[in-house]
């Protein structure tokens, strides 16, 4: 393998860490069309040096010029295995944990050793019948994958033919051909994977669900939560901007108050209202909504009237229609 000048520092750090490269053969890693070079390095540590084999470069066209590197790591792995309680058999519970209270030992209640074994006992019956009756399961991470299409296969073929005759003919026309399709192959599985996610957004209609997503977005301080999307297309920069295009939504006719006082006689109800509002909500009839776990509050500080968030909206905290006052 020659090495240029850029390539000696990096080199003599190698051999004076504890660290080894594993690089074999003289594969290019870093391939465009001026030079075609190994400038990616495997460092392994000594420790793990009969550990690793298979090292390669990738055939599969990848989306830049740096080339794949695959290598097999020899070793086990842990098997995450889980107990769920939904699927316990609470029938076969309650009969096996019956028989192993029936078929104990005589314990006294009257002292402290007594006491602690009966409160073992029942401890160890409980554990018993639940493991009996509640099998182990592979934990399953329910992360979804990109979406891999026909016309993904088809343009991985094409740059991968494209690269093939690259490396064949070394031409500047080949290599343009090479890059215009590794661009197009590029921004498809952008696209599949930014519809991917929001598939995913969408469809989440419940509070555990959409309060992981939150936490999970919130670590991204370039990520702005609680903001939606205007009728025009633009977003929303403030709360104060989210809570007026939610009014302008839902209350298109209101007008805001001087001095942020509403008379009281303004907001009293008549007692025709109140006759009104007991016949047509009560509580049969909204016991689904109270109860319900799809509906998700949001309260704006300086503002009386929350605002739900609607089941089933393709957008997710996104559109400022997916909301409803409460």
């Amino acid at each position: 393998m020659h090495i240029t000048l850029r390539g000696a520092a990096p080199t003599a750090m190698v051999e004076g860490s504890p660290c080894s490269s594993f690089n074999r053969g003289n594969e290019s890693t870093f391939c465009n069309v001026s030079r075609q070079e190994v400038t990616d390095i495997t460092l392994v540590s000594y420790g793990l040096l009969e550990s690793i084999t298979g090292w390669e470069v990738s055939r599969e066209p990848s989306l830049s010029d740096h080339r794949h590197i695959l290598f097999t790591v020899r070793g086990s792995v842990p098997v995450p295995l889980i107990r769920n309680p939904r699927v316990t058999n609470w029938g076969s519970f309650q009969e096996g944990l019956r028989d192993k209270l029936e078929r104990g030992p005589e314990m006294s209640m009257k002292d402290e050793a007594g006491l602690g074994l009966a409160v073992h006992w029942i401890q160890q019956a409980l554990i018993t019948a639940y493991e009996d009756n509640c099998p182990l399961r592979l934990a399953k991470n329910g992360r979804k994958s990109l979406q891999w299409t026909s016309e993904l296969e088809s343009l991985r073929r094409e740059v991968g033919r494209l690269f093939n005759r690259c490396r064949a003919d070394n031409q500047s026309s080949s290599w343009e051909l090479y890059r215009v399709a590794q661009r197009r192959y590029r921004k498809e599985v952008r696209k599949a994977s930014e519809e991917t996610w929001r598939t995913l957004c969408s469809s989440i209609n419940d509070l555990p669900r959409s309060a992981r997503l939150h936490g999970a977005l919130s670590r991204d301080p370039k990520a702005r939560l609680g903001s939606l999307v205007a009728p025009m297309g633009e977003r929303t920069q403030s709360e104060g901007e989210t809570l007026d295009l939610l009014l302008a939504t839902h209350f298109p006719d209101s007008t805001a108050v001087e001095g942020g006082a509403i008379p009281a006689a303004a907001c009293r109800a008549t007692r025709v209202d109140w006759r009104a509002a007991a016949r047509i909500i009560t509580y049969h009839r909204s016991e689904g909504l109270i109860h319900s776990p799809h509906i998700k509050v949001r309260v704006w500080a300086g503002f009386s009237r929350p605002f739900c968030k609607r089941d089933g909206r393709s957008s997710f905290f996104t559109w400022s229609g997916s909301f409803v006052p409460a």
